[in-house]
């Protein structure tokens, strides 16, 4: 017999339930065991290559241990077997023993299998499963139903369970006998489910003196309690002046939403059963430790968990284990095989930061020297503190405005992040939040603005707001969700990232519009630099179009973007930058209402730069030549989307007999050329970190 153990698996783009099993049911370190995976619901759903095990074991307490191969080694032993009737269905076998398997020696104690499944070329791949090994003789589980199941009132259920050797075995629900068995190893019964709310499920094994037990918890769906939210409430976490929560999720055509946490220890209850309002759900719960970090997700219509969309911090299972402790001191565990999937975290008493710059008067927009930042690369530890240190550097070359590559969470840790997972919480790879706070602190005492990159047009799968309403039978998002397209409108395959952002919606306009007004409230941004605003309407666009033709409706979504971010200070307007690059008829519009707009001179300069005339006007810098009102092109020699100037030069650079572009101070000397023709020009610049050396 087979036991379907109590794994979860959270998709990147989908929420199912999936199932790892194990023969024999209760397994043991002196026996073999085969392991069965059934990929549904998992980011391997339908991949047709080979897939391995990265394995180990938990010894004395300790995960991870005894790791048969590094990530990237393809063992034999560790392949799994696909079956030849289903092609998300594989088995692996743990064999002659675990203890052999994993070279542990027997004097040592093993308690849990460690799996990651993944692609031979390492993506996809599962989340981390933690399946228990049991000790020699008595054990018992439950077979059915599993922990934390839901079902409906007066429905009945089979409960049963299975011990490792012959026992007298009882099943109780809420402290109440309901079966008993002599001198068996499996008991089973139906159970009709009369009473609303959650039920205890208890398993006795006895043989002789020795008795083991087990539990797990069930819950009877509850109707949803209509109730007017408290006034005043924002999305995602309140902390109310009685030092209780609200938490408040918007949810069009949800029926029930119920909390899960550290605060319920992960079970289903009616007590965090959140009330209905409209399209929105709502639950205060009091009597909190005002010290404890809590971590909590959405458990929705009994069949979906997400993070708080509006999280300002998340847990991530797969990714968390590699960020660096001196980045992030003391970061929360994760809580394995309590839940899956990320995690939204909060605090009541956080950590207050005093901000020293208190009336920073942001440069004149059109004097502004951007210097566009990637914090991965421009640190060797890829921190915020240490970003600081150069501050007084960058100062020196005159920067006046520091440009973020996107600092939100998003999937993995080693990105540009333009593969965005959750808009209000700070990519925890970089620091803490107090970190950056202290980064924008040290940027404005210096005179030094500080923009973010933000990527709206898209995010990937881990998106709460996509995980929410998700059509698993086409894998695209569901028809009916409120913030995304099924389908990009760009039929252009090259101007298609991730899942496509409806922002003719008005729940996308309202959510992104509280996410700017966060990180300006929150961290005091100055202002944006907004990612392929083309993408910014439903209009729709051919196999090899960019969309730059005039489209009006995108230009008063713009507008309209423009406008809620410049009314957050109107004395001190924040910036506006648009990622655009259309025809300059819109262009123009846009630039006219105050907005600015990258404006990409790199073959232009290039060209002048290797030493070739064709190709090589660079009027086009200049507003005048665009025919604008004011100076709103950022213009820019290079940026994180082109090939760096000096690396051209020096591999393309043209010469003759007395003259080499390819030398490297010829090259460099170029550069410096390039700049004078560069910075005179009026209205607003950006450097691509490390431009101003020659980076090649």
């Amino acid at each position: 017999m087979k036991k379907t153990l109590l794994f979860i698996f959270l998709s990147c783009t989908n929420v199912l339930f999936s199932q790892v099993t194990t023969n024999p049911t209760l397994p043991t370190a002196n026996n073999a065991v085969t392991i069965t995976f059934n990929a549904v619901g998992t980011p391997l759903a339908g991949y047709n290559g080979d897939v391995y095990a990265h394995t180990g074991v938990t010894v004395n307490g300790v995960r991870w241990s005894n790791v048969i191969a590094e990530w990237s080694v393809n063992l034999a032993k560790a392949k799994l077997t696909r079956s030849t009737s289903n092609a998300n269905l594989y088995t692996l076998l743990i064999s002659p023993t675990v203890y052999a398997f994993y070279g542990v020696p027997t004097t040592s104690g093993i308690t849990e299998l460690n799996f990651v499944f993944r692609a031979s070329t390492g993506a996809p791949q599962s989340a981390d499963i933690f399946i228990p090994i049991y000790a020699a003789g008595l054990n018992i589980a439950f077979t059915n139903p599993a922990n934390n199941s839901a079902f409906n009132l007066n429905s009945s259920i089979t409960i049963s369970a299975e011990a490792s050797i012959a026992a007298n075995l009882e099943l109780f629900v809420d402290g109440v006998s309901i079966k008993t068995a002599t001198s068996a190893t499996t008991i089973s019964t139906s159970y009709l489910l009369t009473a609303a709310g959650n039920h205890i499920l208890k398993a006795f094994a006895t043989n002789g003196a020795e008795v083991k037990e087990t539990t797990i918890n069930i819950f009877v769906k509850t109707p949803t309690v209509n109730a007017t939210k408290p006034a005043g409430l924002k999305y995602g976490l309140n902390i109310n002046p009685d030092n209780s929560v609200t938490f408040l999720l918007k949810a069009p055509l949800k029926n029930d939403v119920l909390l899960l946490g550290d605060f319920n220890t992960w079970t289903l209850n009616t007590t965090y059963q959140m009330k209905k309002d409209g399209e929105d759900f709502w639950l205060t719960i009091p009597g909190l430790n005002v010290n404890t970090e809590y971590a909590y997700q959405y458990f929705i219509d009994y069949s979906i968990k997400v993070a708080d969309p509006y999280s300002e911090k998340i847990l991530d299972p797969q990714n968390d284990q590699y960020i660096s402790s001196a980045n992030y001191p003391n970061l929360k565990a994760y809580p394995v095989n309590l839940t899956t999937g990320n995690v939204s975290t909060f605090k009541i008493n956080q950590e207050n930061y005093v901000w020293t710059t208190t009336n920073f008067t942001k440069p004149s927009q059109s004097n502004l020297i951007i210097y566009e930042l990637l914090i991965r690369d421009f640190t060797a530890s890829s921190s915020f503190n240490e970003a600081i240190a150069k501050l007084d550097y960058l100062a020196s070359l005159g920067v006046n405005a520091i440009e973020l590559m996107p600092l939100n969470e998003f999937e993995g840790n080693d990105s540009w992040g333009y593969n965005p997972a959750l808009y209000m919480a700070l990519d925890k790879a970089y620091g803490t939040k107090n970190d950056f706070k202290k980064f924008v602190d040290a940027c404005h005492s210096r005179g030094i603005a500080v923009l973010a990159d933000v990527v709206f047009n898209h995010s990937y799968g881990q998106s709460p707001l996509l995980q929410m309403y998700w059509d698993s039978a086409t894998n695209k998002p569901a028809a009916n969700n409120p913030w995304y397209n099924q389908q990009s409108n760009f039929s252009n395959p090259d101007a298609q990232w991730g899942y496509d952002f409806n922002h003719e919606s008005p729940y996308t306009k309202a959510f992104f519009k509280d996410v700017l007004t966060y990180w300006m409230t929150e961290y005091k941004i100055d202002g944006f630099r907004f990612d392929f605003t083309k993408g910014f309407s439903n209009t729709p666009y051919g196999t090899t179009s960019w969309g730059s033709a005039y489209d009006t409706s995108r230009i008063t979504i713009l507008k309209n973007y423009a406008d809620h971010v410049w009314s957050n200070n109107p004395s001190n307007k924040p910036y506006v930058i648009f990622e655009h690059l259309s025809d300059n008829s819109e262009e123009t519009v846009l630039a006219n209402y105050g907005i600015m707009l990258w404006g990409n001179m790199n073959n232009s300069y290039n060209q002048n730069t290797m030493g070739f005339p064709t190709d090589a006007n660079i009027n086009w810098i200049s507003y005048k030549e665009r025919g604008w009102n004011t100076p709103n092109v950022v213009g820019y020699m290079e940026s994180h989307d082109e090939e760096r100037l000096m690396y051209k030069n020096l591999q393309f650079g043209n010469s003759n007999a007395t003259y080499n572009v390819k030398n490297l101070n010829t090259a460099l000397s170029r550069q410096e050329l390039a700049g004078m023709f560069f910075f005179t020009i009026p209205g607003p610049k950006m450097i691509w970190q490390f431009g101003e050396l020659g980076y090649d």
